[in-house]
């Protein structure tokens, strides 16, 4: 397993750490911030999302032309503004979004966020049933 952070070589930063930062953004794709674990049931899905240290009133859920986007955003503590990061990973905002079909509703989603995991149960849409029209025969 890599270790993207700084090097522990003698504990100085080398040459070949900062040709891995140089290309990370080509060759390194990392997923997204937000790890989602989905399940599948006979009438929904469930969505297990890792959001550790948001508060839930930091969370966002909306659902816009079938997409549920899940946002979370946290401001910035008032003594981190003024220090001076040689590196800086851990974000104060993230953002996912996942196609869940046209016919879901909001209020059809049911969302519960406990111990860093918001759970989602998101139900599938039912298809569409085309009724037959039988045409009289005179």
């Amino acid at each position: 397993m890599k270790n993207y952070g700084l090097s522990k070589r003698n504990n100085n930063y080398d040459l070949f750490d900062a040709f891995d930062d140089f290309f990370r953004p080509v060759f390194y794709d990392e997923v997204n911030d937000l790890k989602t674990n989905i399940k599948e049931t006979d009438d929904s899905y469930e969505l297990d999302v890792e959001m550790p240290g948001y508060a839930k009133n930091q969370i966002k859920l909306s659902l816009e032309n079938g997409y549920l986007t899940i946002s979370a955003s946290k401001e910035s503590k008032e003594e981190d503004k003024n220090k001076h990061y040689v590196r800086k990973e851990i974000s104060e905002s993230c953002s996912r979004s996942y196609y869940v079909g046209d016919d879901v509703q909001q209020e059809d989603i049911k969302a519960k966020y406990d111990n860093g995991i918001l759970s989602v149960c998101v139900p599938k849409s039912q298809p569409k049933r085309i009724e037959s029209k039988f045409i009289d025969i005179e």
